[in-house]
This record gives C-alpha cells, structure tokens and sequence, in this order.
C-alpha cells in the first residue's frame, strides 16, 4: 500500500452529535535510514522528534512492521517506550509526545485521528488511560483492514461518511482494549485455568462454590479470585450469580415451572432469597419478568 494522507476532513456540527468525529487518516512507510516524518508528512501534523509536538485530537497509530520509540509524559515525566511490530499506541489531545521508528529497521504505521465524547467518555469511565497508552496487540487483518476501510471511505467522503468513520474508530478502540488485555495471559496458564473454571461453573452452577473451583484447579482461593477477576471483570461469586440469574430468566421465560421450581432449579434452596436477588440483578420480580416476557394467553 503506498503511503496516504487524509487531513482536514469536513466535520459539521450533526458528525459531533454522533459522539465521534474524524479528523484524519493515513498510511506510510518509512524505510530504514529515512528521515521521520518524511517530507510528505502533513504540514498540520509536522514535528520534529527532539521538541515533540502537542495535538487537539486524539490519533491510534498501529505498527505493522519495524520498531521505534514513544515518547509522552506522564505525572509531569517524560516516558519512552519501546514500540514493535504488532503494537497500537493512543496520543491525546493537549499532550505533549513524540515518537519514530528505528533508522535500522523503519515502520509501516497506519493512524486515524478523530475526537468525541464517545472517547473522552471511555477515558472517563477508565478503558483508557494517559498512563497507559500502548497496546499490545499483534498483527491482525482485521484490524489492517479497518484502517484500510476508514482510508477508502475518507476518500470517497460520501454521504454519512463520518457516521462509518465513527464506528471504524469504536471498532478500532475495542480490538486495541481486547487483544491488549488477552495478550497479558499469553505467557501463563493463567487463561487456560479461567477456561475450565467457565466451564465447571456453567456445567455446576446450581451447587459449586468458588473455593471448590479454586481447590479443583489446585489453586488457593485468593490466587483464583484474583485471576479471575483480572481475565472476566467478575469475582468468582458474582460470576456464578450471573449464569444462575441468567439460566433463571429462560426458565421463567420458556417454562411453566412454578417461581419456586425455578429457584430451587437454579441453586438456591431459599425462595425469599431468590427473590430478592432476583430483583437485585433485574429490577423486577421473577413474577413482574415473567409477565413481561411471556406472551399472553391466546
């Protein structure tokens, strides 16, 4: 692919409302000894790598061939990162950074550059931080060819274009936040204990607790709360909780058992309880979530 520069897209103030506009787009490739940026390089997005630069949008660059460096502060202190092939960085707007591939090796780097309270949400609620914006990710067609995609529709820039960017750029965002969270169990079996406690807890949830899980993996309990939190966003217990809650509305929905059947079906031999657990979870009663979403009697 031959390098390309989009910039100065048309963004109206309807793009904005999406939650997502972007600003630009692009490809290049910088051959080992070449100077960075090239000479082609945007004038609005120039800098040179000693002094850095400062944007007012946010860039996801992704690195798909070669090695380099990251500069950014953090805390007031500048941070240098070591960048391969295979990683995405995220620059925010009004930090200063700066960044270049190795002179021995060069860098294939795709970008995209946009801003939005669909981001600035995400970094609000802690998806994405200052303190760490790079991802390791590795090489991946599909997230090749949503930079490809948002480069050939940049282009075009036809009607709802910055409506299809918008969603490239979630898109983007997610597969950055996945695969960088799944690469940190690559090197254990950490991911492969997660699997089997999955799998007992959906065979067992009507009577296992997690420190029997944790005992079955031979495993003390606190190591498993702890890794099981870190791979599925749930402890243990709430984990189970919510495959019981959820084989509870399909009962509720597709049987005729009675709200007690269910509960005892599903684990607990308490019904009060179950009730109110139930309500917890869903907002409604097993008897109002059952009225919803059966369909009435003909």
């Amino acid at each position: 692919m031959e390098s390309v520069h989009l910039k100065y897209l048309a963004v109206n103030p309807v793009d904005l409302k999406w939650g997502t506009a972007v600003n630009s787009a692009g490809f290049q490739e910088i051959p080992p000894g070449a100077d960075y940026p090239p000479r082609n390089h945007p004038s609005r997005y120039i800098f040179k790598q000693e002094r850095g630069r400062v944007l007012h949008e946010y860039q996801l660059l992704y690195i798909t061939e070669g090695r380099g460096k990251f500069f950014c502060e953090t805390l007031g202190r500048t941070r240098a990162v070591n960048i391969e092939r295979g990683m995405m960085f995220l620059l925010f707007p009004g930090e200063w950074h700066s960044y270049h591939p190795d002179r021995q090796t060069g860098w294939k780097e795709y970008w995209i550059g946009f801003n939005g309270h669909f981001v600035d949400n995400l970094i609000a609620q802690g998806f994405f931080s200052k303190d760490n914006p790079v991802f390791k990710v590795n090489i991946h067609e599909d997230i090749v060819n949503l930079y490809k995609d948002a480069i050939a529709a940049a282009e075009a820039q036809e009607s709802g274009f910055q409506q299809f960017l918008a969603g490239i750029v979630g898109r983007l965002l997610s597969l950055a936040y996945f695969y960088d969270r799944n690469s940190q169990f690559e090197d254990s079996d950490a991911a492969n204990k997660i699997g089997q406690a999955k799998v007992m807890i959906y065979d067992n949830y009507m009577n296992i607790s997690p420190e029997e899980i944790a005992s079955r993996l031979c495993l003390s309990y606190s190591s498993f709360r702890k890794i099981f939190k870190e791979y599925t966003g749930f402890s243990p217990a709430r984990f189970i909780n919510e495959v019981r809650m959820s084989k509870a509305k399909e009962l509720l929905t597709n049987t005729a058992m009675s709200i007690k059947e269910v509960a005892y079906h599903v684990g607990y031999n308490n019904h009060d309880y179950f009730f109110t657990a139930f309500r917890h979870v869903t907002g409604h009663t097993p008897g109002e979530y059952r009225a919803m979403t059966q369909s009435p009697k003909a």
